[in-house]
């Protein structure tokens, strides 16, 4: 059977390791292609933040998340950073969205500058030239006037700005339910349904 949607998911070294990962999970249970990217630094903080080892070379990588997402490889695919002849790479064969989940100040600011010298910062800008639907997800705070006025140059360019805030109107009780909800926001941009919470208005699910 096709794919819904092929949406490539970039992880960096920003804090919330845990949104992408949920993030990929929900992608792949919606029947989405995942093209997966993680920087190096990204990896140390899986390891921070969740006590997760995540393997450096591209391979390695698409083997531990098909195993630990029970994904097939067909619908789950890592590329390295380098890896230039990624469908990713060229405006050809772009993905119908792109998200970064962390991004870094650092990426995000080297997407504004159209800087393409990794296949994340390539990929986004594929993205971007191609009309598709990029989201960054910044997890940041405070914010510096120079990461603002990066912010707002990309989001005159069409390119969701989507910082990763949990909400509390839903009474969260878990930090799961954090994650969801932030996960949810993402999920909703890409038209990718879902049942992460309920929506506001609504009555429980």
């Amino acid at each position: 059977m096709p794919f819904d949607k092929t949406v490539t998911v970039a992880l960096t070294g920003a804090s919330g390791i845990p949104y992408a990962l949920r993030l990929i999970e929900c992608l792949l249970a919606a029947r989405c292609r995942v093209y997966v990217l993680a920087s190096q630094v990204a990896a140390i903080t899986a390891k921070q933040e969740m006590g997760l080892t995540l393997p450096a070379r591209a391979q390695e990588l698409q083997t531990f998340l098909t195993q630990h997402f029970h994904a097939g490889t067909d619908q789950l695919q890592v590329f390295g950073r380098e890896e230039w002849f990624a469908p990713i790479a060229s405006g050809s064969n772009p993905p119908d969205a792109m998200v970064v989940c962390p991004c870094t100040m650092g990426t995000l600011a080297a997407i504004a500058a159209g800087l393409a010298d990794n296949l994340i910062g390539r990929a986004a800008d594929v993205v971007i030239k191609e009309g598709r639907k990029l989201v960054l997800v910044p997890r940041e705070t405070p914010f510096s006037a120079i990461h603002l006025e990066n912010m707002l140059k990309l989001a005159r360019l069409g390119v969701v700005i989507l910082p990763a805030n949990p909400g509390f109107y839903h009474h969260p009780q878990t930090v799961q339910d954090l994650v969801d909800f932030v996960v949810a926001r993402i999920l909703d941009q890409l038209a990718v349904p879902h049942q992460l919470l309920t929506r506001w208005g609504e009555t429980e699910l």
